[in-house]
This record gives structure tokens, C-alpha cells and sequence, in this order.
């Protein structure tokens, strides 16, 4: 399982501003300027937040002028998602297990 997970996707998406940017982005796409307008940080810290999800490869940056529009890409957020869903998957298996042992034991001691 560890091998088909993406340390650099999940590194982009663990942080709480970048996943508000995206669901942002998700809305219809932005710039830099209008994300900073519904976020608690400056342009600046947008924009660098930005370039970690460009490089994970999250979003698509095209040229609108002076600055660049950011789009979401949904193909890459579809693989976050799958991969989420097998480490879901993986803990409910290791839960499961760890539930028949505790039974197991509990029913010993009786």
C-alpha cells in the first residue's frame, strides 16, 4: 500500500490553506489576487502556496493578463481521492483485526 501512495500529493494537500484554495479553485478557478480576497493570508503567501500545488500537480496555472489563472485538475484531485480511499480501506482491514483479537482475549479471561 505505502508504495502507491504520493508523499508529495498528500504533503500539498496536508495543509489546511492549500485545501481551502482548492475548494476555492473548485468554484470556478482564480487568480492569486481573488483567492487572497477569502483567505487569511497575503497575495504573496497565495501565491507561494500556489506553486506547491502546481508542482504536486493539483492545479494548472494559464497567463489572464498580468497574472495567471489556477484551475484544478481533477484528474490528479480523482488520484488523492482513490489513494485516501485505499488508506481508508487498509485501517478499516487493521480495525477490524485488532477487534477480533480484543474479543479474543476479553472471552479468555472470562
Amino acid at each position: 500500500m505505502s508504495d502507491s501512495i504520493d508523499d508529495a500529493l498528500w504533503s500539498a494537500i496536508g495543509d489546511p490553506t492549500r485545501r481551502r484554495m482548492l475548494d476555492l479553485l473548485l468554484d470556478g478557478g482564480g487568480t492569486a489576487t481573488r483567492l487572497s480576497q477569502h483567505l487569511p493570508v497575503t497575495r504573496q503567501a497565495v501565491a507561494k502556496h500556489l506553486g506547491v500545488l502546481d508542482r504536486a500537480g493539483l492545479v494548472h496555472a494559464t497567463p489572464a493578463g498580468r497574472e495567471r489563472r489556477y484551475e484544478v485538475d481533477e484528474t490528479q484531485l480523482g488520484r488523492a481521492v482513490a489513494q485516501l480511499a485505499s488508506v481508508g480501506s487498509a485501517w478499516d482491514g487493521r480495525l477490524r483485526r485488532i477487534k477480533r483479537l480484543a474479543e479474543a482475549i476479553q472471552k479468555e479471561t472470562r
